[in-house]
């Protein structure tokens, strides 16, 4: 034996090997459920005695239905409404908290991460309970107090789905606004303050108009988030013959016999859609330049002074904060108390019990489902950061042929809906047994593909920051490029990455879109339980899960922060 051979496992690069193994992983996450989608739509369902046979019928039959016209209408009704809304919201909001003297602003940006916890599904059912036309605790108040015979709102109705979609993601628009006029020069306001311009005139002809690229990106992320959305259209749509692309899609794959063709059909024409929209967003921030008003002068953002009108707009803070987040968790909370859901009163409150949560606390597989929640959105919240942060080493500081494809390819996943995902590869690991189908698994390549996108970003910021020299020190002092990537890259990336793993695990634990074809009996989520829940009729039931889930994930987000305080991690 020739001792001073090197083994064989010594001599191979585990640099090109980590990338390698990153690299064909995002493709092949990517690319199969895609490629696969599309074969669907293009063939009939393969039976036990008939094998798939390639179709254009189910494209006939979409786009030959006067029903798809009226899906098209539906969704883009809905995502306009809820994207215009919630952008008037939000940038309200933005603007009295960036530019005014309204008090206690600090708070109130502390307060606005909060809604950003409560899950979507959680949200709506807390909006049926306090606007149905039926049980809804604002309209049964104002009939009685007002005396009205009629309900005074209803979120069974496109509008009602507008308003409760668009006070969701208000906070969103909020944040990118407040982020939009916290880098403005304030210098050509106060010029037209000076030149006799009234407050409303500088905010429509000076404020507004430098932050149109800020403003058209809000408006089309809300959008894309929007058309992509399920739980305010099935839980709000559904039931009054309301449907959107979501929704029918959703509809297609429980029918019996299952319509997975056109299920395919429709997802790749929900699939074009937000691809069009992300697009337009890449193309607005590509020419932002020419709306720069910050440049190496130093500036320093001042305030408009409201006089009077300052305790209004801390008056509306507190009514927009009690909306979207005391009033919908108060509603929950009332229910989880009651052994039938009814409107507040005296005479409910005395029949006030804590079977909900003996309930809840005594069946496994809520408790379960829980469990399952938080070892999904770990586990993809780890796996997404650590693959990204090579994925933004090969982009950002390597010349590798293609690695443009790379960074495009790991984006990629941004246009999937979380739905089309779910069918995406349900359709795949059907085809292609791999054992994972039906189990944990599969739900957990989902989440990782969904949410490849955020990861890249939070890492490639924070990647662009790291100088190249540092590299070349650890290896010119002899470090492999392992060891060089374990205790240089990711150290310095840590802000990013903690910051990134952060959202990716709130995000992922409140997931419903993209797990609700892929669960099986005993891999449920508490999103499914809480779904579960609402179809079986058990609303006290829900409302106890759902409170614990809140409290359980604020608690949650909590502590990471403190830990990432601990270990000198700011926000990115």
């Amino acid at each position: 034996m020739d001792v001073g051979r090197p083994a064989p496992w010594q001599r191979i690069d585990f640099k090109w090997l980590i990338i390698a193994v990153c690299s064909l992983g995002v493709a092949y996450l990517v690319l199969m459920p895609l490629g696969f989608l599309v074969w669907e739509s293009f063939h009939t369902p393969a039976t036990a005695s008939q094998p798939a046979v390639f179709t254009l019928d189910n494209y006939l039959q979409t786009y030959t239905d006067p029903q798809t016209f009226k899906l098209l209408t539906n969704s883009v009704t809905f995502a306009v409404g809820t994207s215009l809304l919630a952008f008037v919201i939000g940038t309200a909001l933005a603007w009295m908290n960036e530019r005014t003297n309204t008090p206690f602003k600090s708070l109130f940006f502390a307060l606005s991460i909060i809604p950003l916890i409560i899950p979507g599904i959680l949200f709506t059912i807390s909006w049926i309970f306090l606007a149905s036309p039926k049980i809804g605790i604002i309209n049964l108040v104002a009939q009685r107090w007002l005396g009205m015979d009629s309900p005074l709102l209803s979120v069974y109705s496109m509008w009602g789905m507008i308003w409760v979609e668009a006070l969701q993601y208000s906070p969103m628009a909020f944040l990118f606004m407040s982020a939009a006029f916290r880098s403005m020069d304030p210098s050509l306001e106060e010029s037209a303050m000076m030149s006799g311009a009234s407050v409303p005139q500088i905010v429509w002809r000076v404020t507004l108009k430098l932050t149109w690229p800020a403003i058209v990106a809000t408006i089309l992320v809300i959008f894309i988030r929007s058309i992509e959305s399920f739980e305010v259209p099935a839980l709000l749509g559904l039931p009054v013959g309301i449907y959107v692309f979501t929704s029918a899609i959703y509809d297609a794959i429980q029918q019996y016999p299952s319509k997975i063709g056109l299920g395919a059909t429709y997802s790749i024409t929900l699939l074009l859609i937000t691809t069009a929209g992300i697009y337009f967003q890449s193309r607005l921030s590509s020419k932002g330049g020419r709306y720069s008003t910050v440049t190496g002068k130093g500036f320093r953002p001042r305030t408009m002074d409201l006089g009077k009108w300052r305790y209004l707009t801390a008056a509306i803070f507190i009514a927009y904060f009690f909306l979207i987040v005391v009033l919908p968790f108060l509603v929950l909370v009332w229910a989880s108390f009651q052994k039938f859901y009814g409107v507040p009163s005296l005479d409910a409150l005395k029949n006030a019990s804590f079977d909900a949560y003996r309930y809840v606390l005594s069946r496994p597989n809520l408790l379960d489902s829980m469990w399952n929640s938080l070892l999904l959105a770990l586990g993809s919240a780890t796996i997404i950061m650590l693959v990204t942060s090579v994925i933004c080493w090969i982009v950002v500081k390597t010349r590798i042929p293609g690695r443009w494809l790379l960074d495009n390819l790991t984006s990629m996943p941004m246009v999937f809906p979380g739905l089309v995902l779910g069918l995406a590869l349900m359709v795949f690991y059907l085809e292609f047994d791999v054992g994972i189908y039906g189990t944990m698994w599969i739900m957990l390549v989902a989440y990782v593909t969904r949410f490849l996108p955020y990861g890249l970003r939070y890492n490639m910021t924070s990647m662009l920051q790291i100088h190249k020299e540092l590299e070349e020190s650890a290896q010119m002092s002899g470090a492999s490029w392992s060891t060089m990537f374990w205790r240089v890259i990711l150290p310095l990336l840590k802000p990013g990455l903690f910051a990134g793993w952060l959202y990716i695990v709130i995000v992922s634990i409140r997931e419903l879109s993209s797990s609700i074809l892929l669960y099986s009996p005993g891999s449920e989520v508490v999103a499914i339980s809480i779904w579960e829940l609402w179809e079986n009729g058990q609303y006290v039931e829900l409302s106890a899960l759902g409170v614990l889930f809140i409290l359980a994930l604020f608690v949650l987000v909590m502590v990471a922060q403190s830990i990432g305080k601990r270990y000198g991690v700011k926000e990115a």
